[in-house]
């Protein structure tokens, strides 16, 4: 289907069933929202919006987030979702490199835009909270329906902002993204009775696929934060929604983990003790804080994606014995994004699991060793390339057409998949040996007192930035540093061992998904 298809079925088949709403707002249902729909519609034909322009949105997660997009793909136009998190030189950047002859934007970002409203290029702008337009001319003539584009045309370009600081605009077409919202239902089925919570940007592909058209196109609603999802906001929304599914990125559940359960057990030697040997201690805690916890969650969560960056061996331990219904998903925005996941039922420790029907992914030029490698794709979801960036594309695709992801995997004897990192990332060692610097930071992170970390190659040697929760600290520094690297040294091979540790004061530039920015430290 297209998205256009997606959207008209749903709002006949789920017409009176609640769609999107505001945690505390009043949810208007699938034939209300196609009505609010189909006037933004023809405000962008008096606008002159036609098949192929292309529209962007800059704005915090809401409902009139989704009317807009459905708006922009019904005038047979392209959507270019922008993080509210770029910075204002990168956001007119995308502008600028897109093309975009018109933007929704939210009155507080407006900033972010700058001068570039003035740009010729640029012809209108409308307040995403009232529809109005901010500038630029209408037409009274007869708004003309567009001949809506086929599903191998482009619906989206997604502008990423990764760990290697280069934004590129990601084409994906109206079937990679329906196809790949099909496809993860193969991990959890979805009906007009589930609800969801929506606290990660809409603007990223995870959110927008897995739970903006995936729920859309099962009849389902959701709800939406008005502010950041602290934990002030998210307990209440929680309570009130009681969603039956949510994605995350690891750190939301790591924060958790780390405030509500380590640092109640770690708090007396005696207790420490108990909670890190003496498992059948633990696995007893993990149990009763599991209870309580899905109770927090509102009580009927059935599914919680995490998905993003890898999660903490740690804190993946806690979710198995305290029982909580927590999934692995993996993917790339050049993936539409979903390559491969598990259930909650099926979820594997460290892993991801299988690969979705309908895609293909290989282990390219494996280790004979260790059997890790480049982790490369084929199929349908599969980006149509890097807008406007035709060598950046070919460098990213085999001369037999498999999509580079850039991680590093390998493949059980079940034929699950398994990352160990990034390429790019990866540190050779002295002697040939393959580092992995995502493996000593989950060590590092799990130190009393350390919120993040980074581990580098500096002159040969591995040094550790570690960022400390000052509050929590009444030692001297330099002794908990010594014992961070006697604690970190004793858990890592030989060549391994980090050589020293520099702290940082304030934590680490991250994207959107809450993954350091790397080259900005190295």
């Amino acid at each position: 289907m297209t998205l256009q298809e997606l959207f008209d079925r749903s709002c006949t088949l789920y017409a009176d069933c609640p769609a999107i709403s505001f945690v505390n707002g009043t949810p208007i249902t699938y034939a209300e929202m196609k009505r609010e729909v189909d006037k933004t519609a023809v405000l962008l034909g008096r606008m002159g919006i036609c098949k192929g322009d292309r529209v962007a949105i800059l704005s915090g997660n809401m409902p009139n987030w989704c009317i807009a997009f459905f708006a922009i793909i019904g005038r047979g136009a392209v959507v270019v979702p922008i993080l509210p998190d770029f910075h204002p030189h990168e956001v007119q950047n995308i502008l600028q490199h897109s093309g975009s002859k018109a933007i929704f934007i939210s009155q507080k970002l407006k900033e972010n835009v700058g001068n570039y409203l003035q740009s010729e290029t640029l012809t209108h702008t409308i307040d995403i909270e009232n529809f109005l337009p901010f500038s630029g001319e209408l037409t009274d003539e007869p708004v003309a329906l567009q001949e809506l584009p086929p599903e191998t045309e482009t619906a989206s370009i997604i502008y990423t902002s990764g760990t290697t600081g280069r934004s590129k605009g990601v084409m994906l077409s109206h079937r990679n993204i329906t196809l790949n919202a099909q496809m993860c239902l193969e991990f959890h089925n979805v009906d007009k009775d589930d609800v969801f919570l929506s606290i990660l940007p809409l603007s990223h592909a995870y959110e927008n696929t897995v739970a903006f058209i995936l729920p859309i196109m099962q009849g389902a609603s959701i709800y939406y934060v008005d502010k950041p999802p602290t934990a002030s906001v998210l307990v209440p929304a929680l309570a009130k929604v009681r969603p039956t599914l949510m994605l995350s990125v690891p750190l939301v559940i790591e924060k958790i983990y780390r405030s509500q359960v380590q640092a109640k057990f770690t708090a007396s030697r005696l207790l420490k003790f108990f909670y890190e040997k003496v498992a059948p201690f633990r696995k007893a805690v993990h149990y009763l804080a599991g209870i309580k916890l899905r109770k927090t969650f509102g009580g009927r969560l059935e599914f919680f994606g995490i998905g993003g960056a890898k999660l903490d061996p740690t804190v993946e331990r806690f979710l198995q014995e305290a029982h909580f219904p927590y999934a692995i998903g993996y993917g790339l925005t050049e993936t539409s994004p979903v390559l491969a996941g598990s259930s909650p039922s099926t979820v594997c420790f460290q892993g991801i699991g299988k690969v979705m029907d309908g895609v293909q992914v290989v282990i390219d030029n494996p280790d004979q060793r260790t059997g890790v490698g480049e982790v490369i794709a084929k199929g349908e979801t599969v980006m149509q390339g890097y807008y406007r960036e035709p060598e950046l594309t070919r460098s990213v695709f085999t001369a037999d057409g498999w999509f580079r992801t850039g991680d590093l995997g390998l493949f059980d004897k079940r034929k699950r998949l398994f990352l160990k990192g990034r390429l790019k990332t990866m540190i050779l060692g002295a002697s040939g040996e393959n580092i992995y610097p995502e493996d000593i930071e989950s060590i590092i992170n799990n130190f009393r007192g350390v919120l993040e970390s980074l581990v580098l190659e500096k002159k040969g040697k591995l040094v550790a930035m570690v960022c400390l929760n000052m509050e929590e600290l009444n030692r001297q520094i330099d002794i908990l540093v010594e014992e961070l690297k006697i604690y970190v040294n004793q858990r890592v091979n030989r060549f391994s061992q980090i050589h020293s540790v520099i702290l940082v004061p304030t934590p680490f530039e991250k994207t959107p998904t809450m993954k350091i920015k790397r080259y900005l430290y190295s």
